[in-house]
């Protein structure tokens, strides 16, 4: 009792193992798995990773950036989801393994040689015979056509009977273990470079993300991460003639300071264009410093064709302004001084500037040589646009708007124009404001122009002299209206026409509203005239006997737009790029990856296994050999797990083979 007791009831430790096993090991929670790594890596694809959580806030707004943030989607192969899945996967493919590999193993050499003639004829595959010929002379037939079509065969003598038992693609069994192997050596070379120690530090306090935007060198402690550390992909930005012995890694809200046991200078780089300005092909002559080396490396490297050092990789991922040196004129956009200022920085430098008795700074934040954009020109898709120079001017208040201005004046409706963009956050497209030129090619018309609409003396004296509202008034009136006129000019200087008409809005009766709108406008529209008319004249301009031709009063409209819009502009003055020294930097991407000295090997067992398996799949034959009554009866059968229709055609060509051979 006590025995049949024992072996009948396994122990509750036995039985929970064998759920568990059968659990890891099963087909069911593998698919899962696969699946779920699969919407995983679209995720990775489709959505650009370890980008600035700005970006990502103005791509997708707050609350769906909180919502994305939380489930990690901006670091999916660094999520701690994802690296589960990849832990669980190895589980469950290393307990399929170990649950299956031996059976397989012990069927690649099984010949089944215990098979039975019942079961034998009643495959799909088989046929018999009833010879004459003696057993040993089908014996010897069967032992040529079976390696003839390459089944390796192994012979049973029963004493009544004979078992020749033949067998080919033996591999594709191993090629599910080969299979297998990939899976778990490709996940485990993930791990390795999914940051898994990373986010365990993090989670210890032992890493905390740096947020704001200071020197590496000021970085602190807990925010950088050792030579020691096993894998990492950063990027970093190198001027010509300047190294560097760290990286940045893009993590979470900020980011961490990578050290390198070694450092790299970009001595020189390089980059090509097509004719439109478009960048072509880039590159970086590096030479790296080690003191494990005897002479410093020296390297060129381009896209697509790395540095490999001490199984660390550098790509050239991109180019940048390297800190130009720029000059530029400081136009004023207010008051009556004529001459602008020479400001000389550099990109990336700040530039304390007095302004109207107000503090302001000029931050530099880059340059770029060449600007393509879309081409007015139905013959040319693009066109470059020349130099330009984006920076931010920051208030007394810490305000800033950023601005991007080009170098030289681009073409509008057969008129040109210097552009400047505004925008107040980089969420926002820039909207631009078009300065037109003069005939001289520069901006002197427009200031003259804008500092003389700001000249109250002169507007009173233009007021006075062209007398608009006639002389019948008494002297008191005409002195308001002269006096009201002037307001009107400094109310569109500082409010533009949306101002004016603001205005009328709220003094004018409603009655008298659409009236007393078109009368201000007339007058502001003689009020410019009248004042442009002086800026021509003293420009040397014979308006009186040649007038102002169709080009020059074009410059008007053009110029009265562009002062109404000012009033968005938000800087005291207009920065026009005069010179530059023009220096770059190479965009650099170094990685450490070692789980891909397993990844490769890996991907290469998956090609080999599923080659076995798919394209070398495992036939039998059998040929029983029995002695009869009646003769010698011989038995041909086979079985293929897969491909069985072309395993039928393929016996039936065994098959008459046999029946030419014994029967010819």
């Amino acid at each position: 009792m006590n025995n049949q007791s024992n072996t009948s009831t396994a122990p509750p430790l036995s039985r929970t193992s064998a759920l568990l096993l059968k659990f890891l090991g099963s087909m069911n929670l593998a698919i899962t798995l696969l699946v779920a790594l699969s919407i995983a890596a679209i995720i990775g694809t489709v959505l650009q990773q370890n980008q600035p959580y700005t970006d990502y806030i103005i791509k997708f707004g707050p609350f769906w950036f909180e919502v994305f943030k939380q489930i990690g989607l901006y670091d999916v192969y660094s999520s701690a989801w994802f690296l589960f899945i990849l832990f669980f996967l190895v589980l469950s493919t290393s307990t399929c393994i170990y649950r299956n590999a031996p059976n397989m193993l012990h069927e690649m050499r099984e010949y089944r040689q215990n098979i039975q003639l019942k079961t034998l004829e009643n495959y799909l595959n088989t046929n018999s015979w009833l010879l004459t010929q003696p057993i040993e002379d089908i014996q010897h037939v069967v032992q040529k056509i079976l390696p003839h079509n390459g089944y390796s065969a192994r012979l049973k003598d029963d004493g009544s009977y004979v078992l020749i038992s033949g067998m080919k693609g033996g591999a594709s069994r191993l090629g599910y273990i080969l299979t297998h192997l990939a899976i778990v050596l490709i996940c485990i070379g993930g791990l390795m470079d999914g940051n898994a120690i990373l986010k365990a530090r993090e989670m210890l306090g032992q890493v905390v993300p740096e947020t704001k935007n200071i020197a590496a060198s000021d970085v602190p402690q807990i925010s950088r991460l050792g030579i020691n550390n096993q894998s990492f992909r950063g990027s970093v930005s190198i001027p010509e003639g300047r190294q560097t012995d760290v990286l940045f890694l893009n993590y979470k809200d900020g980011y961490l300071v990578q050290e390198l046991p070694f450092s790299v200078e970009v001595k020189d780089f390089r980059i090509e264009h097509y004719e439109s300005g478009q960048p072509k092909s880039f590159e970086s002559d590096l030479v790296v410093y080690d003191d494990r080396l005897n002479q410093p490396l020296e390297k060129t490297i381009s896209v697509n064709h790395p540095l490999i050092y001490d199984g660390y990789s550098i790509y050239q991922a991109s180019f940048s302004d390297g800190g130009s040196k720029l000059e530029m004129l400081a136009w004023p956009l207010m008051g009556v001084n004529k001459q602008p200022q020479k400001v000389t920085t550099k990109v990336g430098d700040e530039f304390q500037m007095n302004i109207s008795n107000e503090p302001w700074i000029l931050e530099s934040s880059n340059f770029r040589l060449f600007n393509i954009n879309p081409s007015e020109n139905p013959d040319k898709q693009f066109e470059n646009s020349g130099p330009s120079v984006q920076f931010k001017m920051r208030n007394k208040m810490g305000e800033a708007k950023e601005y991007l201005n080009y170098m030289v004046p681009v073409e509008r409706d057969g008129a040109y124009y210097y552009l400047s963009g505004v925008r107040a956050s980089p969420a926002e497209e820039f909207r631009y404001l078009y300065l037109p030129v003069d005939d001289k090619g520069g901006l002197g018309r427009f200031m003259a122009y804008l500092q003389a609409l700001g000249d109250e003396q002169l507007l009173q004296k233009i007021v006075a002299e062209q007398n608009f509202m006639g002389s019948n008034l008494p002297t008191k009136e005409t002195a308001e209206l002269n006096e009201a006129m002037v307001n009107v000019v400094g109310l569109f200087l500082k409010n533009g026409m949306s101002g004016v008409l603001e205005q009328v809005e709220k003094n004018a009766p409603a009655d008298k509203l659409e009236e007393v709108s078109g009368l201000y406008v007339r007058v502001l529209q003689q009020m410019l005239g009248a004042v442009y008319v002086d800026v021509l004249i003293k420009e040397g301009v014979d308006v009186s006997n040649v007038g102002v031709d169709e080009e020059k009063a074009e410059f008007f409209d053009a110029a009265a737009a562009a002062i109404g819009a000012m009033t968005r502009y938000g800087s005291p003055v207009y920065f026009q790029l005069s010179s530059f020294v023009h220096h770059q930097a190479s965009g650099l991407q170094i990685a450490k990856a070692p789980g891909k000295n397993l990844v490769y090997p890996g991907c290469a067992m998956l090609i080999l296994g599923v080659f076995l398996m798919f394209y070398a799949p495992q036939q039998r034959l059998w040929a029983w050999i029995e002695q009869t009554d009646e003769g010698v009866k011989l038995v041909l059968a086979g079985h293929a797990i897969r491909n069985k229709l072309d395993f039928s055609k393929q016996f039936k060509k065994i098959q008459a083979q046999f029946e030419r051979v014994l029967n010819g």
